[in-house]
């Protein structure tokens, strides 16, 4: 591989997820030019971490250049979606790296890739990432990439939100959770989720960006949420979490290094409702002993 175009355009914990094989890949082929083609928000993330050249884009607005995507001669498509694949296809290059059928998400998608590489869809998904790109587990640069927020550190972060309604816990029970863990808690929170925080009726951090969320989340004493980019990117800082999983499998998405930090449902009822506040409390004082 000369020149390489990675593709995984979003979301955060996506993201998240492929830097290990982009590192990896870097790692492995160091002459080879690699960029990567993300969503703009991610531009900084994939630079700094991954410590290779971003192609941002902002489909929703169609800002995109595809010039910026030609010369390379071999594309990945770690996302597995059309859009992702037939961007890989119009970017020129010969080898067009992609999922096989079992594991790709858009069956469509397969009509642009002619490399289909088997991964084992029982792993995490960082390896089925690490297994499309035929690369070695890397760790990224993570304490590079904080900006600081002053006045904070040592909390007990709380993360309400998540993508999907159904990933998340009930405000109430994050409410009785940060009551039990008194002035230690501090309620992080993101884009659309001012109201949902305050209703938690705790500390609150202040908006942030991605840098520094980043910093709040690797000077925390524990953070604890649901199946969410920021909780992946807690893990990926080295900050001990504590994860509540209900409809996704945490085995496949999970904290990828404390799998065993975690409440799930999924092997039975897959609804965040049936976990318990004590369940919760029961586990963050057992990771916080270790």
């Amino acid at each position: 591989m000369k020149d390489v175009l990675v593709l995984r355009l979003s979301a955060l914990g996506d993201v998240i997820h492929t830097i290990p094989a982009v590192a990896g890949l870097r790692n492995a082929h160091p002459h080879a030019r690699i960029r990567w083609v993300v969503e703009a928000p991610y531009r900084e993330l994939v630079e700094i971490v991954a410590g290779v050249e971003a192609v941002p884009v902002r489909l929703k607005k169609r800002e995109l250049s595809l010039q910026a995507m030609k010369g390379s001669d071999t594309a990945i498509d770690f996302q597995g979606l059309i859009k992702s694949a037939a961007l890989a296809w119009l970017s020129g290059a010969k080898r067009r790296i992609g999922f096989d059928r079992h594991a790709i998400r858009e069956k469509p998608a397969l009509l642009f890739t002619n490399d289909k590489v088997h991964v084992d869809t029982t792993k995490h998904v960082i390896e089925q990432n690490l297994q499309l790109a035929g690369v070695a587990y890397t760790e990224g640069h993570w304490r590079a990439y904080p900006t600081e927020v002053a006045g904070f550190g040592g909390d007990i972060v709380l993360l309400p939100g998540a993508g999907k309604p159904n990933k998340l816990w009930p405000v109430e029970r994050f409410r009785e959770l940060a009551q039990r863990l008194g002035p230690r808690a501090l309620v992080v929170w993101g884009p659309g989720e001012r109201e949902l925080a305050e209703a938690i009726g705790a500390r609150m951090a202040p908006p942030t960006n991605l840098r520094e969320l980043a910093w709040l989340l690797a000077h925390a004493q524990l953070v604890i949420g649901a199946d969410t980019g920021p909780l992946h990117l807690a893990e990926a800082l080295g900050t001990k979490v504590v994860g509540l999983y209900g409809p996704t499998d945490p085995r496949r998405n999970g904290p990828y290094r404390q799998l065993h930090h975690v409440v799930e449902r999924y092997r039975t009822t897959k609804w965040m409702e049936s976990i318990s506040v004590e369940e919760v409390m029961t586990l963050v004082d057992k990771v916080s002993a270790e």
